[in-house]
C-alpha cells in the first residue's frame, strides 16, 4: 500500500527529540513516508539550544523544490524557519504549485528551554507570507501570546486570541494549552465556526522537549491520509498523549531525561 508522503521543513535537532528528526519518526509511525527541507542545523539537548546554523535560503528553496518535484506529497509542515529569508524563500516554493496540499504551520519562535529559535523580523513574514497559506497553525502558548499580544492565562483568554487571530488571517488555529499546567490538557481548534476542544489528562513531571513538533507532524500525516482537520487533531492528540506518557528517560548527566520524538 502506498504510503502518503509528508513533507516537512524545519530545524536538525542533535538529540533527536525534536525537529526534522522527531517529524520524521512521527510521520513514519503514523502510516506516512517522510520527506524532509533542513532549514538550519541546531546544536541542542533537552532543557538547552547551544547555537544555531542556519541554512542558506536558497539550498532551504532547493530541497523544498525537488520533494515536490519528484514526490506526491500530500501534505506539508513547517517547524522551525528561523529568519525571514528562510521564510520567504519557502512561501515563494509553495506559491509556485498549482494546488497546495494542506500545510501545517507551527511557528516555531521559542523552544521549550525558553531559548530563542526566530528572529523577531521574522515574525511579519510568517504573518504576511505562511499563515495566509496554511490549513492550521499550531502556535503553543508563548507563541500564542506573540502573535495575539494577549496574556493568554486560561482557556477563556486563549479563546479570545484565538478568535482575534482567525478573524485576522482567516485561517484555523489550534490553541494548546499544555503550558497552563492545570489537571487536564486541553487544546482548541479556533476557526471561523466557533471552537472545538481536546482533553487528555496532564502529565506531570515530563520535559515538553519536541512535543510541538510531533503534534504538528502528527496533525499533518492525518491531513496526509485524507482525514478531515478535527480528527487529525484528535489522533494526533491521541499520540502526543500517548508519547509523552511513555516517554524514554536515562539515568544520565546535565541534559534532562526525555525525548517525547524518541518515542
Amino acid at each position: 500500500m502506498m504510503r502518503p508522503v509528508v513533507l516537512t521543513i524545519a530545524g536538525s535537532d542533535n538529540s533527536c527529540g525534536a525537529g526534522a528528526q522527531a517529524d520524521l519518526k512521527t510521520i513514519t509511525a503514523l502510516g506516512g513516508y517522510a520527506q524532509t527541507a533542513i532549514t538550519c542545523v541546531v546544536a541542542e539537548v533537552p532543557g538547552k539550544v547551544s547555537s544555531i546554523q542556519a541554512i542558506q535560503p536558497r539550498i532551504v528553496a532547493e530541497q523544498v523544490r525537488l520533494s515536490l518535484q519528484a514526490f506526491p506529497v500530500s501534505a506539508i509542515k513547517t517547524g522551525m524557519l528561523f529568519s525571514a529569508p528562510i521564510i520567504r524563500a519557502v512561501a515563494a516554493e509553495l506559491g509556485k504549485l498549482r494546488k497546495l496540499p494542506p500545510l501545517v504551520v507551527d511557528p516555531v519562535m521559542v523552544a521549550s528551554s525558553g531559548d530563542p529559535l526566530l528572529k523577531k523580523s521574522a515574525i511579519a513574514a510568517y504573518e504576511d507570507l505562511l499563515f495566509p497559506l496554511a490549513a492550521l497553525v499550531t502556535p503553543n502558548l508563548d507563541e500564542l501570546r506573540i502573535l495575539s499580544g494577549m496574556p493568554c492565562r486560561d482557556l477563556d483568554e486563549m479563546k479570545e486570541a484565538g478568535r482575534a487571530l482567525v478573524r485576522k488571517y482567516r485561517v484555523p488555529f489550534l490553541l494548546k494549552g499544555g503550558h497552563l499546567k492545570s489537571r487536564t490538557a486541553v487544546d482548541i481548534i479556533a476557526d471561523e465556526d466557533g471552537f472545538e476542544e481536546f482533553h487528555a489528562d496532564f502529565i506531570r513531571g515530563a520535559d515538553t522537549h519536541g512535543t510541538g513538533c510531533t503534534f504538528s507532524a502528527a496533525i499533518a500525516t492525518g491531513l496526509a491520509r485524507g482525514l478531515p482537520l478535527t480528527e487529525s487533531v484528535a489522533q494526533a492528540k491521541a499520540y502526543i498523549t500517548a508519547a509523552i506518557d511513555d516517554r524514554l528517560r536515562w539515568k544520565k548527566t546535565t541534559a534532562l531525561n526525555h525525548s517525547v520524538g524518541g518515542v
